[in-house]
């Protein structure tokens, strides 16, 4: 039974690595004499097996047999894969069981545990039931990416060709939404690609998954072999051991009877640690054993000679059981365990590395895909490519519509529709209204009167449209007239009037009362009825004068510091920020800001009866303070988006409630 085991072992060793096993260990050697059965010996001490440096310490018989039942169900994790045969890659030169680059602490380690195995193939399940979850996470968020891509793909080309088919508007917008359609398809195909990527690496995470529980199951049956023929080997030895003991309690009844003792005297007690421990010949006797008493001496005699060869064959076979045993123990736990461990740690490496390997990877290409649509929407280098803001921005619905209306008139001119406009006086058509050109204007009266109001002459000095630093050096003031004009009207006569600079004047009075003070400011008179009846006809025109100004009044080089100071959530900070911006303005600029602030502030301290608190006047004023830059414009300065136009109304606000602390002095608030 013993060499039938060995035997076997020895397949399965030779069977693993075609190497020689016992290349890779220290010889066993046991002393002279130490396997010679002595009379009542329960089991033999076993030899250490020296070992070299690097290899794991020997471990004891009674470290090895029975698994415990909480490590049983641990047989089915599955295990990580190793793509090249890591059991060949065990060295047979005696110096080193593991390669110079993996981590011989952690197998040293695993090899002192009782449950090394278990814990590896423990740790290979949890990776591989991670590495399935992110293969099914890539796999659906691919479907998810490319159903929206080519839901995204075809959008934008059916309603390119729809509108090519129908009626639309053309000229600057048609260019604008067609080149509009072609980055959403651009947008689209990258997600697409995307989605592909997404499908390769999720069949690369389940490939890697299955050879890793094919690897584990492989590893799995060749480490439970090497403990079956281990555990085989050890009951064999318990067998030989029991015969051995049979026949020596045989042997002792028969030396018995030759002395002429009796039975009923011979309660033979053996002392404990001697081979068969604690036993009871009378008992053995009783069980069926021969009874010697009164038998022939020759009879004896030869039973005693076939007695002995029978012991001397037992210890035989107990003694070549044993030494087979612990040559089986010492080449599994110095030899195949930490091979078997070895290739299971480098599976648990692979499978998380692999792991980590993808999610790094499709967190870059995640990265890579918004930052291609960010960039594919506000190009980095607007010379090279237009971005969707600036495509719709390029819109010129007036250059639009004066062209529409050119060739619509071209094309529909000479057809008659409508009232004619000419025609005989006999049939009742009233002579052409005389035309007001240059020569006409001369031939009358400077004081004619047209619509109940005095024509102006024009001197020269207008006051819309110019260039506030200009206009106050031209007029030697230190604040703009047009500005303490409407101020000191407005605080006079409307101060309290319900909704005042929300509420627009008439398009025909606003645009008269424009001419006027364009013409010759000195002559207009807004205490007159003809401006007091209506005073939002003047908030109107001053508003007018601030948005036609070439610069705004908060200037194209502070917008983006107001803005960025706006954006503080503190509120001290952010005032001490915008007071920084503010100082930083033109002289111009800061005495006309200073004086038109405390025109708002006065008309905020009436907020019970006008009903414009400090939050309305900003929300009135922002855009216009801050400006705009018209379509087409070549100017260098960065233009104002409507995403700004929060933080604009916030920083006037702010300016507003913090007017005394960031424009009066103290000087100025003790007078």
């Amino acid at each position: 039974m013993g060499d039938d085991a060995y035997k076997a072992w020895k397949s399965t060793t030779d069977h693993s690595d075609s190497s020689n096993p016992a290349d890779g260990i220290t010889a066993f050697q046991s002393p002279p004499g130490h396997y010679l059965v002595q009379e009542g010996v329960t089991s033999p001490t076993l030899t250490q097996l020296s070992l070299k440096p690097s290899s794991p310490p020997p471990r004891s018989s009674s470290d090895s047999p029975a698994r415990s039942p909480a490590s049983k169900h641990r047989d089915s994790i599955p295990l990580t894969v190793e793509r090249r045969d890591t059991l060949s890659t065990i060295p047979s030169d005696g110096v080193s069981l593991v390669e110079p680059s993996f981590d011989e602490n952690v197998l040293r380690a695993l090899c002192e545990l009782d449950c090394g195995v278990p814990l590896l193939l423990d740790r290979i399940k949890q990776g591989l039931v991670s590495c399935r979850e992110a293969s099914v996470f890539f796999k659906k968020r691919a479907a998810l990416e490319e159903e929206y891509g080519k839901s995204l793909q075809k959008l934008a080309r059916g309603t390119s060709e729809v509108y090519s088919m129908n009626d639309g508007k053309a000229g600057s917008f048609v260019t604008a939404w067609q080149s509009s359609m072609r980055l959403h398809e651009l947008m689209a195909e990258n997600r697409i690609r995307f989605s592909h990527r997404l499908n390769e690496m999720s069949e690369e995470l389940a490939s890697l998954a299955k050879e890793v529980d094919k690897n584990r199951k492989q590893t799995k049956e060749l480490a439970s072999r090497y403990e079956r023929v281990l555990q085989d080997a050890e009951i064999n030895m318990e067998k030989s051991k029991a015969r051995l003991d049979v026949s020596s309690e045989e042997l002792e009844r028969v030396l018995l009877q030759k002395e002429g003792e009796s039975f009923s005297e011979s309660a033979v007690q053996v002392k404990p640690g001697v081979l068969g421990g604690k036993r009871v010949l009378g008992k053995a006797v009783a069980k069926g054993g021969l009874l010697l008493k009164g038998k022939n001496p020759g009879n004896i005699l030869r039973q005693e000679d076939d007695i002995r060869l029978r012991v001397s064959n037992a210890s035989d076979s107990y003694r070549k059981a044993l030494n087979d045993t612990q040559a089986m123990r010492q080449e599994y736990f110095n030899f195949q365990l930490p091979r078997i461990l070895r290739a299971l740690k480098e599976c648990v490496d692979e499978i998380d590395l692999g792991t980590k390997y993808h999610l790094t990877r499709y967190a870059f290409l995640f990265e890579s895909i918004v930052l291609s649509d960010g960039s594919t929407l506000v190009p980095i280098v607007p010379e090279e490519a237009t971005g969707l803001k600036a495509l719709y921005e390029a819109i010129d619905n007036r250059a639009d519509f004066k062209t529409y209306m050119q060739n619509y008139a071209y094309a529909h001119g000479g057809v008659a529709k409508g009232p004619r406009r000419e025609g005989p006086a006999e049939e009742g058509f009233l002579p052409p209204l005389p035309t007001h050109n240059a020569s006409y204007g001369a031939a009358q009266p400077p004081q004619s009167v047209a619509n109940g109001n005095t024509q102006i002459s024009d001197r020269g000095r207008p006051t819309f449209g110019i260039d506030l630093a200009e206009q106050m050096a031209r007029d030697q003031v230190e604040l703009p007239p047009i500005l303490e004009k409407c101020c000191v009207a407005i605080e006079k006569y409307g101060i309290r009037c319900q909704g005042i600079y929300r509420l627009s004047g008439m398009a025909r009075r606003v645009g008269m009362l424009k001419e006027r003070l364009d013409k010759d400011m000195s002559s207009v008179d807004l205490d007159s009825e003809e401006w007091t009846a209506d005073i939002n006809n003047v908030t109107s025109v001053l508003k007018l004068w601030f948005r036609e100004l070439p610069e705004p009044l908060l200037t194209f080089n502070l917008h983006q510091g107001f803005v960025d100071a706006a954006k503080i959530e503190n509120d001290r900070l952010r005032h001490i920020r915008l007071h920084e911006r503010v100082n930083d303005l033109p002289d111009p600029n800061y005495a006309t800001l200073k004086y038109f602030m405390g025109h708002l502030h006065r008309i905020a301290q009436y907020e019970a009866e006008n009903s414009m608190s400090i939050q309305n006047l900003a929300i009135v004023f922002g855009p216009t303070l801050f400006g705009q830059i018209s379509n087409g414009s070549t100017s260098g300065h960065a233009n104002v988006t409507m995403a700004d136009a929060p933080y604009q109304n916030r920083a006037l606000e702010t300016i507003l409630e913090h007017y005394a602390d960031i424009f009066v002095d103290e000087s100025e608030a003790t007078a």
